[in-house]
C-alpha cells in the first residue's frame, strides 16, 4: 500500500463505523474497478490520515437514515439534521458516523462528501416483508424493516457479478450479524428490523425477542427505556449466553476446553442463522447458494459448519462435492462498494 503524505486529485476516502470498528482506506478507478491505494491495514491512527492525504471525495457508511434517507446522496446540512433525528435507530453507530463526518468536514472543508446508507439495499423489499404486524398508522410514519449491511451485500452482488444465482441466501456474520434473502439480485426479506438490535443474536446485541419480554422488564423489573437499551445492545446476544465472552475466536477456544457457556453460546448462534436459512429457502422457493461472509462468516469454518448442520434437506452439504447448493466465502467489500458509489455520484454531479 501507498504511505502517507501525498497528494491525490482523484482518490476517494472512505470511513467505514461500524458498531465496534473503524475503517479507512484511500481508493483509486484501476482497470475498470476501486483499487486500495492505502488502507488502515498498517494500524494507522486516523487523525494522521486526515491532513495527510487529499482526496476527491469522501463516502461514508451511514448504517441508518430513518425513514426519509434511504439512497447513497451528497452530505449537507439538511442531512445532517435529518441524522441527528435518526440516533435512536441506531444508536451504537450514528453517533459515531455523525462525529467523523464532521470531523472530515473540518480536515476537508471543500471536498464533497457523501452518505452510503446500509438500508438502500433493501429500500425495494415488498410490503409484506417490509411491513410489521402493527396498525397502520405505525407503518406510515416510519415503523417498518428496513434491514441492514447493505454495502456488504451489494459488495457480494458486484462481485459475484453473473455468477449471481436466482436464489441466494446470504449471511454476513460478525460483531453485529444478519441474514438476507436475494431474488434476483434483490433483496426481498432480511433478518434485521427497524433497527440493527434485531434477527439473530449478536455480541452482544439480543436479536428478535418475545415483546412480552421487554414488558415485563419495563413493568415488573422497573427497567428504564435506557437501561432497557443498554441491555439490549450491551449486555445480550453471545455475551449473555457465555458470562461475558462476546468475540467468536475467544468463545471458540473456550468451547474446545470444554466450557458449556461458550459451547451453548455457539449452538445458539449456528441454530439461529440456520433457521433463517431454511426460512428464507422457503421465501425464494428454493435455493441456489449459500453465501458467508463478515468477519466470523469468512474466517469460523466452525460457525460455517455448525450452520450447514442439518441442511441437508435443502440439498446443503458440508462439503460442496457433496452439496446440491453451492456453499461459497465471499470477502465483504463495504469499502471499495462505498468507493464505487461515491464515484459514480460525482460522475453524475
Amino acid at each position: 500500500m501507498t504511505t502517507i503524505g501525498f497528494a491525490m486529485s482523484d482518490a476517494i476516502l472512505v470511513i467505514n463505523t461500524g458498531s465496534s470498528s473503524l475503517k479507512f482506506g484511500l481508493y483509486e478507478m484501476q482497470n475498470g474497478d476501486e483499487q486500495a491505494v492505502l488502507d488502515d491495514s498498517g494500524q494507522m491512527e486516523f487523525s494522521r490520515v486526515l491532513g495527510s492525504v487529499k482526496p476527491c471525495a469522501i463516502g461514508h457508511r451511514v448504517v441508518h437514515g430513518g425513514p426519509r434517507l434511504v439512497t447513497h446522496q451528497r452530505i449537507t446540512p439538511a442531512v445532517l439534521e435529518e441524522l441527528r433525528a435518526c440516533v435512536h435507530f441506531a444508536p451504537l453507530h450514528i453517533p459515531k458516523a455523525l462525529e467523523l463526518i464532521e470531523s472530515a468536514q473540518r480536515s476537508y472543508p471543500d471536498v464533497p462528501q457523501f452518505a452510503c446508507f446500509d438500508t438502500g439495499f433493501h429500500r425495494g423489499m415488498p410490503e409484506a416483508a417490509a411491513r410489521l404486524p402493527l396498525p397502520r398508522r405505525f407503518f406510515d410514519e416510519g415503523i417498518r424493516r428496513y434491514g441492514f449491511h447493505g454495502l456488504s451485500y451489494e459488495s457480494i452482488v458486484h462481485q459475484l457479478g453473473d455468477a449471481f444465482p436466482s436464489r441466494t441466501v446470504i449471511a454476513h456474520l460478525g460483531s453485529g450479524a444478519s441474514i438476507v434473502a436475494v431474488k434476483d439480485g434483490r433483496s426481498v426479506d432480511t433478518s434485521m428490523g427497524l433497527t440493527p438490535t434485531g434477527g439473530i443474536p449478536m455480541a452482544t446485541r439480543s436479536g428478535d425477542l418475545d415483546p412480552g419480554v421487554l414488558l415485563y422488564l419495563l413493568r415488573e423489573k422497573q427497567v428504564s427505556a435506557n437501561s432497557l437499551e443498554d441491555i439490549l445492545n450491551h449486555d445480550s446476544g453471545l455475551k449473555a449466553f457465555s458470562a461475558g465472552r462476546s468475540d467468536m475466536r475467544d468463545l471458540e477456544v473456550a468451547a474446545d476446553a470444554g466450557n458449556p457457556e461458550a459451547q451453548l453460546a455457539i449452538e445458539v448462534f449456528c441454530t439461529s442463522i440456520r433457521k433463517f436459512v431454511a426460512a428464507y429457502a422457503a421465501v425464494l422457493g428454493g435455493l441456489d447458494m449459500l453465501v458467508f461472509t463478515g468477519g466470523i462468516g469468512e474466517n469460523s469454518p466452525r460457525v460455517r459448519n455448525g450452520v450447514c448442520r442439518n441442511l441437508q434437506f435443502l440439498g446443503i452439504g458440508l462439503e460442496n462435492t457433496e452439496s446440491q447448493v453451492r456453499v461459497s466465502v465471499v470477502p465483504s467489500q463495504e469499502d471499495r462498494q462505498i468507493a464505487r458509489h461515491c464515484r459514480a455520484m460525482l460522475a453524475s454531479g
